[in-house]
């Protein structure tokens, strides 16, 4: 049975495998992959996101799927939906996010993935909105979420429950994009 949600011309967005721990936590090594999201990730948090990932899919029927190159089967990051964390300004709304590892940086993946997921929410989930949230220095993903169409929600800025008071992280800012009339 098959785990792809999505496919693109170039992508799969899929169920998270076990065999993706490895790739993903050496992806979050990468101190310019985690630059804008925190510290590296060990062995441990890797398997835990994994797991949290195929604990939503199976409860939501969505999360922030695995991403894989359709023509070499490489793992490249993630991108998809999932409810809003706890503690921000879209908790239990729609959330789209994105993480790719450097190698694949700049060649319209991310993008290929997030406009893939977008029309998959419109078309499976009665969401008015999709929202996003990253940190005021992430120029790349906030770039990214102009280029989809979203909208920055200046009323939205939070700091990050989920990091200390102090951490340079901890401040938000919050996009959306609107259900197409």
């Amino acid at each position: 049975m098959s785990d792809t949600v999505i496919e693109t011309s170039r992508l799969l967005l899929r169920g998270w495998r076990d065999a993706d721990v490895g790739p993903w936590q050496a992806m979050c090594s990468d101190p310019e992959v985690m630059e804008h999201l925190g510290p590296p990730m060990t062995m441990e948090d890797a398997k835990a996101y994994v797991a949290r990932m195929q604990g939503m899919q199976a409860q939501h029927g969505h999360c922030f799927w695995a991403l894989e190159h359709r023509s070499t089967g490489t793992f490249l990051g993630f991108c998809g939906v999932k409810p809003g964390a706890a503690g921000t300004p879209i908790v239990d709304k729609i959330e789209i996010g994105w993480r790719m590892a450097r190698a694949w940086w700049g060649a319209g993946y991310a993008r290929e993935a997030a406009q893939a997921s977008i029309g998959w929410v419109w078309d499976n989930l009665d969401a008015d909105k999709i929202w996003a949230i990253t940190t005021p220095d992430n120029d790349r993903s906030q770039g990214l979420m102009v280029r989809l169409g979203m909208t920055r929600r200046l009323d939205m800025d939070f700091e990050h429950q989920a990091l200390p008071e102090g951490d340079p992280l901890r401040p938000h800012v919050t996009y959306e994009i609107r259900r197409p009339a």
